[in-house]
């Protein structure tokens, strides 16, 4: 199937990280990809953020040297919080549970003094282990912030990105009018990629929760 550069594009200019995004295709390929983000993030971890969502969520692998990056300075943005200046959320323990041919993946999450554990069941194969951690760890943030609004998963994968393999979770919301809200997160995928899955996860919500706990 052909890629929707107009469908990418949009889903792009959703990203939190991201205010706006312009593809430049030549034959039908992706030659030039702009875009404008807040300067919260630095702009190696902007190109990351494309080229995971473009592959976790569209199987379309993305050259770096093709992207960049304009960034507003956060002084100029009202309401920007530095992540670097709130508490962050710490994995405490990852465990599972198995069940016969289910398996419940539990995520237990450590802000400040509190611990809050997450939990998601499904099928015991290898191939959903990352979708249940990914979960499992929405699950253990929604019980940690009450105020959180609803969120999911919306995709969670290992991706080349460069020579390094990264853990890519791209996370869904509903906006004002109904209006998709996509954020990526990402994390180098280690020996463990549970771990690297759970990282990945808070990545991708860190704005949200450095506006929850500034």
């Amino acid at each position: 199937m052909a890629l929707n550069l107009h469908e990418l594009e949009e889903s792009l200019s959703r990203l939190e990280s991201v205010d706006a995004a312009r593809i430049v295709s030549s034959s039908g390929k992706i030659a030039e990809v702009h875009v404008i983000a807040a300067g919260e993030k630095p702009a190696k971890q902007v190109v990351r953020d494309v080229q995971s969502l473009a592959m976790a969520r569209f199987g379309t692998q993305i050259d770096r040297r093709v992207i960049s990056v304009v960034q507003i300075s956060a002084e100029h943005i009202p309401g920007v919080i530095d992540p670097d200046s709130v508490a962050r959320v710490q994995l405490v323990d990852l465990a599972e549970e198995p069940g016969g041919t289910r398996t419940t993946i539990k995520i237990t999450l450590r802000w400040g003094d509190e611990e809050c554990t997450g939990a998601a069941t499904g099928p015991a194969v290898g191939s959903a282990r990352l979708r249940l951690v990914g979960e499992a760890t929405l699950d253990a943030v929604e019980r940690t912030f009450a105020q959180m609004p609803p969120i999911a998963l919306d995709a969670i994968s290992v991706v080349p990105v460069g020579s390094q393999s990264v853990l890519a979770a791209v996370v869904v919301s509903a906006g004002i009018g109904g209006r998709e809200e996509l954020s990526v997160g990402s994390a180098l995928a280690a020996e463990d990629e549970g771990e690297a899955a759970v990282r990945a996860v808070l990545d991708a919500l860190n704005r949200r929760l450095a506006r929850m706990t500034g």
